[in-house]
């Protein structure tokens, strides 16, 4: 404690006292707190259904089943998808020995699904987009619309001659395993039978959107909508266009409410604070806002580009944001400067060997000083001090993802834009209003920009049901939790792959974990055709050996036990959170293991059936 007090600066020096910033962050930890967890959202299913039908498509298609024989089937037609397909296309399968099911009724995931107005990438485009260097495509901007990525996207397919491999608007339903013909048999809800020798799950935590448990919402007689599922025929604006700059044309005479201040929050409320005629932004807890800076891309910085450029700059990020050493901060944007401080200060008093109690204290501090930083931040932009203090985020950096915008705090100054914090207090729909704590507020309509079904069971997110041997489900093998080796193989799920947040390598920049999984998951698979492997799966030490190093206690474990509720911690119920079980290190450590796995080549940690 001797060692603690000398070390750690006094209130007077800090500006801060940290103990009245704890106290501050327990206080609204506790008004947002529910004993519910994730049970506290509601389903898309039964009454509420309509809010994941597709307005992007052609809601009459229909097409013949198909019975068919393949090498691999593949669940997910976005990012991660269609690199696992990319992947194998360029080991060499044949584009009609693979099939790509997805509901949606082209490629792009969640870029399919999320066109709400101004939609953009929160990361970086020269690192999000994948194979950059493969296409030679370079981004118009730094952070790029989403229409712009859609496109990409769709380029990538064609490039790799996906779409005769696809079938669009099609939902696998169960996949079982047939051990005395080492296949799988995947049924659809279209009828099809797929007799395929590989499996891959790649679905996406960013795909099923989920409501907020609000009592009353099935009797709101407004117009009602998802993000991810935009009603441009009810707001006015252009879907192919992502409507960048034009108006909402139709909201003019219409009073908008908008649950969820998060990643889409805080892009659609711009845009619908310059066009309706009222907004109302009911908040939960509200986002970190750092500025977004975009810019067009420098056609001389192209130009210079030499090979190996994008995962020098992804490892660059991953780098400066956790701590490691680096030259120079490359990507230098709003993620590093919030990150790099405390990451290098964690890192620093590790190397010196400094007592563990005085790194969390140091560290701790740091953590204060950037989040003071961000609150200062919304004090300048927002000119109502009673609105600015309901918008700045007392809880930590790590608590939750940051969000990045320019203008979203200013558009708090409108008159026509209303801050309902609602604080913990009691929130109920009737017919043509929201009710907070007995106050009534009059809306034409109401859109929910309250994200996915991140921290819900695997199946349930996937829509999807795969037995294994002995007709046991993962839902029951995964009951206590998941298993997996490396994240991508389960044993009794012979030849099934997954791919996401699967007890990988965690990553700010999502794609830069995904493209590592689809280039080792074609590995395996190719290495197994090669050996003529009817079979893979891993041994059960391997299994457990894996289970056991992603799920040790981290930094990240304690620290979230204190955080606001949210998707990182299960919403409050640490126990479930998304980040508890990944590769030490993160996604550069987890990529570098993967490397050397393969360079080995001896398959380690895999039961070969041939």
């Amino acid at each position: 404690m001797d060692t603690l007090a000398s070390t750690i600066p006094a209130p007077t020096e800090l500006g801060f006292d940290p103990a009245d910033l704890r106290r501050r962050y327990a206080a609204e930890r506790g008004k947002r707190l529910n004993k519910e967890g994730n049970d506290q959202y509601r389903e898309v299913a039964g009454a509420l259904a309509r809010f994941d039908k597709d307005p992007y498509s052609n809601g009459d298609f229909s097409r013949p089943p198909v019975v068919e024989e393949i090498d691999a089937l593949i669940v997910g037609a976005g990012i991660g998808g269609l690199l696992a397909a990319a992947y194998l296309r360029k080991a060499g399968w044949p584009a009609r020995t693979l099939r790509i099911i997805d509901k949606a009724a082209d490629f792009g995931g969640t870029w399919y699904w999320n066109r709400y107005p101004g939609v953009q990438c929160d990361i970086e485009s020269y690192m999000y987009l994948p194979l950059l260097e493969e296409t030679g495509y370079v981004p118009k901007e730094k952070y790029s619309f989403g229409p712009e990525i859609l496109e990409y996207l769709q380029q990538l397919a064609d490039r790799y001659n996906l779409y005769q491999s696809a079938r669009f608007q099609t939902q696998v339903q169960e996949g079982c395993w047939d051990e005395s013909q080492a296949h799988w048999v995947v049924t659809t809800d279209r009828g099809d039978v797929f007799k395929t020798r590989f499996v891959v799950i790649s679905t996406g935590p960013l795909e099923r959107p989920k409501l907020p448990g609000i009592l009353g919402l099935e009797t709101f007689r407004g117009a009602a909508f998802h993000t991810s599922r935009w009603d441009y025929g009810y707001t006015g604006g252009d879907p192919v266009g992502g409507d960048r700059t034009g108006v909402l044309d139709k909201l003019r005479d219409k009073r908008v409410g908008v649950f969820g201040t998060a990643a889409s929050g805080i892009q659609i409320v711009p845009r619908l604070g310059a066009d309706a005629k009222h907004l109302y932004v009911f908040q939960r807890t509200p986002s970190a806002i750092i500025p977004r800076g975009n810019r067009p891309t420098d056609p001389d910085w192209a130009r210079s580009l030499t090979p190996g450029w994008q995962a020098e700059r992804r490892h660059n990020f991953w780098a400066v944001c956790s701590g490691v050493p680096v030259e120079q901060d490359i990507v230098h944007d709003s993620w590093t400067r919030l990150f790099k401080g405390v990451a290098e200060s964690m890192a620093e008093q590790e190397a010196q060997g400094a007592d563990p109690t005085v790194q969390a204290a140091l560290a701790e501090i740091d953590d204060f000083r950037a989040m003071n930083e961000v609150r200062a931040h919304v004090a300048r932009a927002v000119r109502d001090p009673a609105t600015a203090d309901a918008l700045m985020p007392w809880f930590g950096r790590l608590c939750k993802r940051p969000t990045i915008s320019d203008d979203y705090l200013p558009t708090f100054n409108r008159p026509n834009v209303s801050l309902v914090d609602t604080g913990g207090k009691d929130v109920h729909i009737s017919e043509h209003a929201v009710i907070v704590d007995g106050q009534s507020y009059e809306v034409d309509c109401l859109i929910f920009a309250t994200g996915f079904e991140v921290g819900t069971a695997y199946t349930q997110r996937a829509q999807l049901e795969m037995l294994g041997r002995e007709g046991v489900t993962l839902s029951q093998h995964w009951r206590d939790g998941m298993t997996t080796f490396q994240g991508f193989l389960t044993r009794g799920f012979p030849n099934c792959f997954h791919m996401g947040l699967t007890q990988t390598g965690f990553s700010l920049n999502f794609t830069h974990t995904l493209e590592a999984q689809a280039e080792h998951v074609a590995y395996m698979m190719e290495r197994a055709k090669q050996l003529g492997a009817r079979a893979l799966e891993p041994s059960r030490e391997a299994e457990a050996e894996w289970v056991a190093l992603v799920s040790k206690p981290s930094f990240m474990t304690e620290y979230q036990k204190t955080c606001t509720p949210g998707y990182y911690n299960g919403e409050g119920k640490t126990e479930a959170h998304v980040i508890i079980q990944e590769y030490p290190g993160g996604v550069a450590p987890f990529v570098e293991a993967l490397s050397k796995w393969r360079e080995a080549g001896a398959l380690e940690g895999l039961m070969l059936t041939s």
